[in-house]
């Protein structure tokens, strides 16, 4: 059986101060001994205050980012999936939408990403999704299927066993919308039939979030939908005890 999974991306908020606050809440209010998988998203400059913090706690640590170069080299301004392995994260993120859209990342680019972790033995976190004129074309399917099946260029099925996919509808990011548990379900499902086709183990045991306007309100009709392994949560996550509840109700 599959296990859960609730991440929390704090994207670019918060100083010191606030991040401090929020991660000793954080240690205060979730339980000690969780039957799901927590990790929180920093910012990379507060990654080692976190992973100070929450030293001893069932609490993992992701980066939002990571440098598509492997090994050290003049690439200013950069973080190395190595790097990151050795400061102790245990995450990261790939492909999110945000950075596809600001920063122009591409299918195959994003891939690369996920390649380097693998590489180093980060677990990516895959995002895919569509955009609000993609869903209200009818393209959802097939733009989840194209991001996935880029895969296929640079990566085995050996090579996914550890791989997390987040299915996040762009239009649902930070809006304050929400697919429909079983809008979600439709695409999580689809999301498993592309990598069944590839391998049926491989789909079996992947984990599949759904990120998109997650709230303790809605978290636990979400997350008990058959494909649904648990979420990518932005806003929410940013207040201990919302995502504390968040993490209830994925168990």
């Amino acid at each position: 059986m599959r296990s859960k999974l609730v991440a929390g991306n704090w994207k670019m908020h918060g100083d010191r101060a606030a991040i401090g606050e929020l991660l000793t809440a954080l240690k205060a209010e979730l339980p000690s001994e969780p039957s799901v998988d927590i990790a929180v998203f920093p910012s990379s400059v507060y990654i080692n205050d976190a992973i100070k913090v929450l030293e001893g706690s069932p609490v993992a640590i992701g980066a939002q980012n990571v440098c598509e170069y492997a090994g050290e080299g003049a690439y200013t301004g950069e973080v190395s999936a190595a790097m990151l392995a050795d400061v102790g994260c245990r995450y990261v993120i790939a492909g999110h939408s945000e950075r596809r859209a600001l920063y122009g990342e591409s299918d195959a680019l994003v891939v690369t990403k996920v390649k380097r972790a693998l590489d180093v033995g980060l677990t990516p976190v895959l995002c895919v999704g569509e955009s609000e004129s993609e869903r209200e074309a009818g393209q959802t399917l097939e733009v989840v299927a194209r991001q996935l099946n880029a895969l296929w260029d640079q990566l085995s099925v050996a090579d996914l066993g550890s791989l997390i996919v987040a299915y996040e509808p762009v239009w649902a990011i930070g809006t304050g919308k929400t697919a429909t548990p079983e809008q979600a379900q439709q695409v999580h499902a689809f999301i498993r039939s592309v990598f069944a086709e590839k391998d049926v183990n491989l789909s079996n045991e992947m984990r599949i979030l759904y990120g998109g306007s997650v709230k303790a309100a809605n978290a636990a009709e979400l997350f008990s939908q058959a494909d649904i392994d648990g979420g990518l949560v932005g806003g929410a996550s940013l207040n201990a005890q919302e995502f504390s509840a968040i993490c209830r109700a994925a168990e």
